[in-house]
């Protein structure tokens, strides 16, 4: 069978340091290894937005990746943009512009943690931009322990197609973002909640396969972090996904 090619968004350092004095890209090898394990071919896609649909034409299904910067308040029509926010322009004008191109064509899409947000807003959402500031004695969605290991449960909304991808209502997710979504437009859904209320993940049963997870999938903690690239990559070689 021929496995269908996945593009996967590059992180990138803008200011160089470390493995060059000058700009290169980056990603996890988990990212890619989990897209290949459920039968994907991983290919990963540098930041030139003015080819973004050119990008679109060589793939099957979209993945964008998480990353330690924020989407910029001014794309979910917001003035003020809190301290800690921190922008990647290059890389979410890339992003946006193939993210938008592949909701165009009804592409598989996966978006999972900052992917996940800027997902949302790209269908209509807006964001929490500080987590600490709107939920109170919430959980710490900066988990302090490793990102291998559970940081805290999420409850899944029955029906929903995570529901009828991972099986389960509750399970365990790993967590590292300061930033959430805070509210989505019909007939995107909100189909997974922390204890706390923050949104965990978001979808458009419109679309053949449009999933925001707000954790870290790639790192395979439990059973349904691997159906979730199972579904997506089926999805992008032309099956239902769930």
């Amino acid at each position: 069978m021929t496995r269908p090619v996945i593009g996967i968004t590059a992180d990138s350092e803008e200011e160089g340091g470390g493995y060059s004095a000058m700009p290169w890209y980056a990603i996890r090898h988990n990212y890619c290894d989990s897209v290949a394990k459920a039968g994907g071919l991983p290919v990963i896609l540098p930041h030139n937005a003015e080819v973004a649909a050119d990008f679109l034409g060589l793939i099957d299904g979209l993945l964008i990746t998480g990353g330690a910067f924020d989407v910029d308040p001014a794309l979910f029509g917001e003035a003020h943009r809190h301290q800690t926010v921190v922008l990647k322009q290059r890389r979410t004008a890339f992003e946006l512009a193939i993210l938008r191109g592949a909701l165009a064509a009804d592409m598989p899409i996966l978006g999972i943690c900052g992917g996940q947000q800027l997902l949302a807003v790209a269908l209509g959402g807006r964001l929490i931009q500080h987590i600490p500031d709107v939920i109170k004695d919430g959980l710490a969605h900066e988990q302090p322990n490793p990102r291998t290991e559970v940081g805290h449960q999420i409850s899944v909304t029955p029906g929903s197609l995570l529901h009828r991808i991972t099986g389960v209502e509750v399970f365990g997710v790993n967590s590292a973002h300061h930033q959430a979504v805070e509210s989505v437009p019909a007939p995107v859904i909100v189909d997974a909640r922390a204890r706390d209320g923050v949104i965990e993940g978001v979808e458009d049963p419109s679309r053949r396969f449009c999933l925001g997870v707000q954790w870290h999938p790639e790192y395979a903690i439990s059973a349904a972090d691997t159906a979730i690239f199972d579904a997506f990559v089926a999805a992008s070689r032309g099956g239902e996904g769930a």
